[in-house]
């Protein structure tokens, strides 16, 4: 029946209906925005782990399809969960936690949670939206608006890279934008404001290049402001140490359809509200704009990744030689034609959903260029659109993936094992419908002609979030792998996945090693460092090539050794030598002071709970390795007054370890726990003292609060894991009692 509903309410099979239920509003037209939507009318649909939200405005549909626990949870509800007995000593914690967590687990068998933090998303949307002239229900504005609003700094007016960056023109211009196109009204106060800022900062001609990009799209700037991104370097020959196939993953997706889009210098259609924007966004006239004189004009908050000369003499080359004077039209029509050819291969390798929310949209617009309006290409991107947004208390975000699925059901699993609650029956159907929704996922057949569009193998490996998205990553595989190990070796759990499809993911993960020793996240790194000198994104950094990372080789290694133990003779040589090498590189790895730098969670606490770990792995911890010692040390110097850790994401931005201005976190004060427990540190007190403030925390019905971000990517955007205050506090609540017995509380 919620099926059902849900299609009634889903997301737009063409122009003519809404997104995702509610009435359509164009954003030409005037009128006040509601306040808020009624929160009682969302509802999450979980379709084999495909999640989308649908508002509800018909009285029966309500009735038909009512509020899970989890729906209230995300919006931030009251859930009518109770107050749950107080718990007397460590492992009752652990149990109410999960207690708790337990309801929020969805009919698949997965967890789902916001994964937001960037601010650079709903800008994407939101255009993409406006120039196929695809209308957006209103409850889908309301919420847009409120969500910005809510994230707009308090100080200035602002928005920034993440939600806890400082105002930027990224953030701001583009921020902005979407306001003006939800139908917010230029004169509200908060907009006023935003605009203050925005001009302070020397308004969108100091914009980096994404933003110009976007806002060329959009028909606020013109394409003579955007440095080029050539269709043609996607005809260079393989060889050449620069050609994109060399690139990060998530580089080439997003430069392939903005290659594309650029050769074709699309813009969308104007209108009084671009023209009104237009005025807006700038400290002058737009008619008085030398737009070719701020192509390289960036602001210094924007600017983590300044172009290099390099880059600078390139992009010279191209718009004042190349083309003018050697780019043909017969070029021209080959580069266009291979790379459309590659963008729909990728909307083919993930049923239109994508890697992620930046180049999805940006294929739907190379498919409205391309196929047309009505076209099917068209139609089922916007379907897949709906995957990424998300709803909560403070209104509607992009999600940096089309989910966590398998990340957190992974983790989860690992925690109740870790912490010996999996052979409690009470928790035995929860962690069998896990183990379902792991078996669900396997990725079981690798891409069609994956040589031609550069995709790595993927045959036996668990992504990120669901099959349908499709992308091999070495510790998602690892962490999938060493879930459904841990379940089926116990007496009682079902053997859903075979042995040899276990074995088609240690075939998989055996590709996955680059010559140093280390892992990368979805591939083998294919080029040089120097490979930076092309960074043309100027907010990121590392974020042109892979590069080895201490916590996809810890996961790697821990799943090799965990395979080996009940499979010892398959490949017996092979994982032998892999984790050797994974083991030289995480041994190297370690800085002076004992750390490890972390480049998916925040940052120092995040890498060193998995360096540690793998190295207990293979039997070097505190009594017997140096090494281990100093990374205990490390820790232990790092701990607060209060018992805890607390790690703010500067250390990502700077590589320096730098604490958390608002003290303890429970999520980080877990990772040391777990780090200094699988490490063998001997002395229980400072991991007491830490996991008695993680049990201070703890709400009456086994929650915990949200505190601050967890995650990053490319050292300079943070990234939200609410689920993660849940998974690691359970997990070293219960390690610590199997090592040092289940303590009382009081």
């Amino acid at each position: 029946m919620t099926s059902k509903i849900g299609q009634r309410h889903g997301i737009a099979n063409g122009h003519e209906k809404s997104l995702n239920g509610g009435a359509v509003h164009s954003s030409e037209k005037k009128g006040a925005l509601a306040e808020k939507t009624d929160y009682s009318k969302w509802r999450m649909l979980d379709e084999r782990g495909r999640q989308t939200w649908h508002y509800l405005e018909d009285d029966e549909d309500v009735k038909e399809w009512p509020q899970t626990v989890a729906d209230k949870y995300y919006l931030g509800l009251p859930t009518g969960l109770p107050n749950l007995p107080k718990p007397r000593t460590f492992v009752d914690c652990a149990r109410n936690g999960l207690d708790y967590f337990s309801h929020l687990q969805l009919p698949p068998g997965n967890w789902a949670c916001e994964y937001g933090g960037p601010m650079f998303l709903l800008p994407g949307f939101a255009i993409t939206w406006h120039v196929t002239q695809t209308p957006i229900p209103d409850p889908v504005r309301v919420e847009i608006k409120n969500y910005l609003f809510a994230r707009q700094n308090p100080d200035d007016g602002g928005w920034g890279l993440h939600i806890e960056g400082e105002s930027s023109v990224y953030g701001t211009a583009m921020n902005y934008v979407v306001l003006r196109l939800v139908g917010v009204d230029a004169d509200d106060p908060r907009m006023v404001r935003a605009r203050a800022m925005l001009h302070m900062l020397g308004g969108a001609t100091n914009a980096p290049h994404w933003a110009k990009f976007w806002l060329s799209v959009l028909g606020v700037c013109k394409w003579d402001a955007v440095n080029p991104i050539p269709a043609e370097i996607w005809l260079l020959p393989d060889w050449l140490p620069v050609t994109p196939w060399r690139w990060w993953i998530h580089m080439r997706q997003v430069y392939l359809p903005m290659s594309f889009i650029y050769s074709k210098r699309f813009t969308g259609p104007s209108s009084p509200l671009i023209l009104q924007i237009r005025e807006e966004l700038y400290t002058q006239s737009y008619a008085s704009v030398d737009f070719p004189k701020f192509r390289n004009s960036i602001s210094p908050r924007d600017n983590y990744h300044p172009k290099s000369w390099f880059l600078s003499i390139i992009n010279w080359i191209i718009l004042f030689i190349w083309n003018p004077y050697l780019r043909t039209k017969g070029l021209i029509r080959r580069a266009e034609a291979w790379t459309f050819d590659l963008i729909q291969r990728e909307d083919e390798n993930t049923d239109f959903q994508c890697i992620g929310p930046v180049n999805s949209p940006l294929n739907l617009i190379a498919c409205y260029i391309h196929d047309g309006p009505g076209s099917y290409s068209v139609r089922r991107h916007l379907e897949r659109l709906q995957d990424f947004l998300w709803v909560k208390d403070e209104g509607l975000l992009i999600n940096g993936t089309n989910g966590l699925q398998t990340w957190d059901t992974a983790f989860l699993i690992q925690a109740v094992v870790e912490a010996g609650l999996a052979e409690d029956k009470r928790w035995k159907p929860m962690l069998v419908r896990a183990l379902e929704f792991l078996e669900d996922q396997q990725i079981r057949e690798n891409c069609r002609e994956q040589d031609i569009c550069y995709r790595h193998q993927r045959k036996g490996a668990w992504a990120f979030s669901t099959r349908d998205q499709g992308y091999t990553v070495s510790d998602c595989t690892s962490e999938g792998l060493k879930s459904v190990l841990m379940l089926q070796r116990l007496p009682g759990y079902p053997t859903l996945v075979s042995d040899e499809r276990l074995e088609d993911a240690i075939d998989t993960l055996l590709t996955m090693q680059n010559a140093s020793g280390g892992f990368a996240s979805y591939e083998n790194a294919r080029g040089s460092e120097y490979l930076e000198l092309l960074n043309a994104a100027e907010v990121f950094g590392r974020i042109m090539v892979e590069y080895d990372y201490p916590e996809c080789t810890t996961a790697v290694v821990t799943a090799l050794s965990l395979f080996s133990e009940i499979y010892p003779d398959y490949r017996t040589e092979e994982i032998k030598t892999t984790k050797e090498g994974a083991l030289k590189y995480i041994r190297q790895a370690q800085r002076s002071d004992g750390s490890w730098y972390g480049s998916w969670g925040i940052c120092f606490t995040y890498a060193g709970m998995f360096a540690l770990e793998s190295l207990a792995s293979v039997g070097e911890v505190y009594s017997n390795s140096e090494r281990v010692r100093r990374g205990c040390q490390f820790f232990l110097d790092k701990q607060m007054q209060d018992g805890g850790w607390g790690e703010s994401y500067k250390s990502c931005e700077t590589g320096m370890y730098t604490p958390h201005p608002q003290g303890s976190q429970v999520v980080q004060t877990a990772w040391a726990c777990i780090a200094l427990m699988n490490a063998g540190y001997p002395d229980r007190a400072p991991i007491e003292k830490a996991l008695r403030l993680i049990i201070a925390r703890q709400q009456r019905n086994g929650e915990w609060l949200q505190e601050a971000i967890e995650g990053v990517f490319n050292k300079n955007c943070m990234i939200s894991y609410p689920n993660y205050k849940f998974i690691f506090p359970i997990k070293a609540l219960g390690m610590f009692a199997k090592r040092f017995g289940d303590l009382a509380i009081s």
